[in-house]
């Protein structure tokens, strides 16, 4: 989480790297305990460079099966570690090959996800 400066007001945000290496952390862990995890990357301000103070981190999952809808499923997954807030959406292996390549979001999340962790890699 953010860190002030004792000599200053002027609070100190974590960097991508920072964030970066903490989610491949978290990946690595996760995928040790859910062997459903197919993928795990970010992608938003922190993918895109432009992150800053109060910036959160989009994670995206992508699983082998999910039993409960899409809406509910984030409420799984712990990324209180993390450095940053972060929001996450699952997927399933299915719904991320199908979403439509014409939607602004599928758009946006093909140019910008930065995965962190791949199973079999």
């Amino acid at each position: 989480m953010p860190v002030r400066s004792l000599s200053s007001s002027v609070v100190v945000w974590p960097d991508r790297p920072t964030v970066e290496s903490a989610l491949r952390r978290w990946a690595r862990e996760a995928a040790r305990a859910r062997p459903e995890i197919r993928r795990v990357g970010y992608f938003g301000s922190y993918a895109r460079g432009d992150w800053g103070v109060g910036s959160d981190l989009d994670v995206v999952l992508v699983v082998a099966y999910a039993d409960l809808p899409f809406r509910r499923r984030a409420a799984l997954w712990d990324l209180t570690s993390l450095p940053v807030p972060a929001d996450v959406l699952v997927y399933t292996e299915e719904e991320w090959r199908g979403l439509d390549p014409q939607s602004r979001f599928a758009r946006v999340l093909a140019k910008e996800v930065v995965w962190v962790w791949v199973r079999g890699s």
